[in-house]
């Protein structure tokens, strides 16, 4: 009896784990725009870098079926970085200015988490994808619930392996403050990837991060601010297309 008390007891605090989990990044979905979020087809972002003196305008799309497109603008040309078209993921090579699509690997694992929009806390039911509360850990002074999130594997050198990501939402705007994952391969295999989110303003009924900082965990980083973000608005079809097919 005491060992199927123990099982039931076990059993019991993990659903009770999942669901703590689940209200959470049900609060937080609710908070940056609730319903809201359904009516989103297309997010795209505008900025203008500084690098080597240059002021560099750079555009990001990301839509709802999962097409998304980083472009850069520099010197009179157009370098799409980063495109995916539904099938095809690509970028222009900066030396030979020609499109290059990438390793069958990487179209693999774009296409298992293309339609995690605008973020997996939103899709991750549907998407099978398992949660649940690993505590509480302090951000740059803001106390968050951390969430670990498995998602569907993906393949690293040819092998599935793991694919989860951890959600640090503000306990107390239930706005997400970082996420972070484990880079699998490569020369950086092992480190954690930190993105960071802050000013978050409303667009259209949503709320979005104006300041994103990426980088590795205790290293470099690079801070974005975006002067502009359009919800639902033109965003070119053809950028996200492979040229020539």
């Amino acid at each position: 009896m005491k060992f199927l008390f123990s099982i039931a007891l076990v059993v019991l605090a993990s659903t009770i784990n999942a669901q703590s989990a689940a209200d959470i990044i049900a609060k937080s979905n609710e908070a940056l725009g609730g319903k809201n979020w359904a009516t989103v087809n297309s997010i795209k972002y505008e900025t203008v870098v500084e690098q080597g003196g240059m002021k560099i305008p750079l555009e990001i799309a990301m839509m709802r079926d999962g097409r998304l497109y980083t472009k850069i603008s520099i010197q009179g040309m157009e370098i799409v970085q980063g495109a995916y078209d539904g099938t095809t993921l690509w970028s222009t090579n900066f030396m030979t200015q020609k499109a290059e699509k990438a390793e069958a690997e990487e179209i693999e694992n774009t296409k298992r988490t293309a339609t995690d929009f605008p973020s997996a806390l939103h899709t991750y039911e549907k998407s099978g994808y398992k949660v649940s509360l690993e505590g509480e850990e302090t951000v740059d002074g803001v106390v968050c619930h951390k969430i670990k999130m498995d998602k569907k594997t993906k393949l690293s050198e040819g092998v599935e392996v793991p694919n989860v990501e951890y959600y640090y939402i503000d306990k107390d705007s239930h706005a997400l403050i970082m996420t972070e994952s484990e880079i699998t391969d490569g020369e950086m295999k092992g480190k954690m990837v930190q993105s960071k989110y802050s000013d978050y303003q409303e667009v259209n009924g949503v709320y979005i991060a104006y300041s994103q900082t990426m980088g590795i965990r205790d290293g470099e980083s690079q801070a974005i601010t975006f002067n502009k973000v359009e919800v639902n608005g033109t965003v070119d079809e053809n950028t996200f297309k492979f040229p020539g097919e």
